[in-house]
C-alpha cells in the first residue's frame, strides 16, 4: 500500500540515528557527523549534538499549544568536513514531515541541503537565542529553518497559515547579515538562506504557498476516504508549478518543493487508480525538473 510504502522509509531515515522525547512543537532529531575530521577530542561532536537536540526540542518556539500528536518530526544532520580550533565547516540537512489525516503515514514538506554552514563552537557553550540581535551563526542557523519547519508546516494546514513563523525566519536571517557570511545575503542567482525566506515571503511566490495548503489539506489529508479526489487534487496543485517555471533564474522555489516531494509524487502516480491527468502531470514535470525525468518515467499513464 502506498502509505505503508513511503513512510516506512521515511521514518526510518528520520529515526535511524537517535530517539528523542518530543517537546514544544518540535520532534527532531540531531545527527552530528565527523567521520572526515582528524580530532583528537571526537567528545565535542557528541556534546554539539546533544546540546542541538536539547535547545531545538525544548525551547518554546510560538505562542501555540502543540498536542504531542502536532508536534512536527524533524531532522537536522550535520556533516563536518573541517575543524579549525573552534571553527568548523560543514554541511546541514534539513528534513521534516508531516502527518496526513485518517492514516499513519507521514508526507515529507522539506529536504533541504545548505552546504555553506561555517561556525564557531567551544564545548559544553550555552547555546541562546536572541531574537534582537546576531549571538552565533550556529544559533541563526538553526533557529532559521526552525522557523522554516513551523512556517511550511503550517502552511499545509491552512492558507498562508505559515506567515508569522516565516517573518520570525525572516527576522533571524536580517540579524545574521551582521555576521558577513554570504549565505544570508541577496546575490542573484544564488540559491541561498536569502532566496528561501525571500520566495516563501514574496507575493510573486504565493501559489507556492497555495500549492503546500491544496496538495495537502485537500489532496492528501482525503486520501484515505477517497483516493481519486485526492490524486486529483493533488495533481492539480502539482500543475500549479508551472505559474512558478522561469520566475527567477534557476527556479529555486520549485525545487524547493520538489526536493521533499519528488520521491511521493512518483509513488502516487506510479499505483493505484488513474484519473486522466498524468500525461499532462508527466510533460510538466519533465519540463520544470529535467534533471529528474527517470523519476517521471515512472508514472503510470
Amino acid at each position: 500500500m502506498f502509505f505503508k510504502r513511503i513512510s516506512y522509509v521515511f521514518v526510518l531515515c528520520l529515526f535511524s540515528f537517535i530517539t528523542v522525547t518530543a517537546q514544544e512543537e518540535l520532534n527532531a532529531v540531531v545527527a552530528v557527523n565527523a567521520d572526515r575530521v582528524q580530532s583528537t577530542n571526537k567528545q565535542v561532536f557528541n556534546t554539539l549534538q546533544q546540546s542541538l537536540t536539547e535547545f531545538i526540542n525544548q525551547t518554546k518556539w510560538t505562542n501555540k499549544k502543540f498536542l504531542p500528536q502536532e508536534r512536527i518530526n524533524a531532522a537536522f544532520t550535520i556533516i563536518v568536513n573541517e575543524q579549525n580550533g573552534s571553527n568548523f565547516n560543514a554541511t546541514l540537512q534539513i528534513q521534516a514531515s508531516r502527518p496526513v489525516y485518517n492514516s499513519t503515514y507521514e508526507t515529507p514538506i522539506l529536504n533541504i541541503n545548505d552546504t555553506k554552514f561555517n561556525f564557531q563552537y567551544n564545548e559544553f557553550e550555552p547555546l541562546i537565542y536572541n531574537p534582537n540581535s546576531f549571538d552565533s551563526n550556529l544559533v541563526s542557523m538553526i533557529v532559521f529553518y526552525v522557523y522554516i519547519i513551523i512556517g511550511v508546516d503550517a502552511d499545509t494546514f491552512a492558507l498562508k497559515g505559515g506567515d508569522s513563523y516565516l517573518k520570525q525566519a525572516q527576522n533571524v536571517m536580517l540579524q545574521a547579515q551582521q555576521s558577513g557570511d554570504p549565505s544570508w545575503e541577496n546575490q542573484v542567482g544564488e540559491q541561498n538562506r536569502f532566496a528561501l525566506i525571500d520566495g516563501l515571503l514574496s507575493s510573486k511566490f504565493t501559489p507556492l504557498r497555495n500549492i503546500y495548503y491544496n496538495y495537502h489539506r485537500k489532496g492528501f489529508d482525503i486520501f484515505a476516504d477517497n483516493e481519486l479526489e485526492a490524486k486529483s487534487e493533488i495533481a492539480n496543485s502539482i500543475m500549479q508549478l508551472e505559474k512558478l517555471f522561469n520566475i527567477t533564474v534557476g527556479n529555486y522555489m520549485i525545487r524547493v518543493f520538489l526536493d521533499a516531494k519528488s520521491d511521493e509524487i512518483v509513488d502516487i502516480f506510479s499505483s493505484g487508480k488513474t484519473i486522466g491527468k498524468e500525461q499532462k502531470l508527466k510533460e510538466l514535470l519533465e519540463r520544470i525538473a529535467p534533471t529528474q525525468n527517470n523519476k517521471w518515467k515512472e508514472i503510470k499513464l
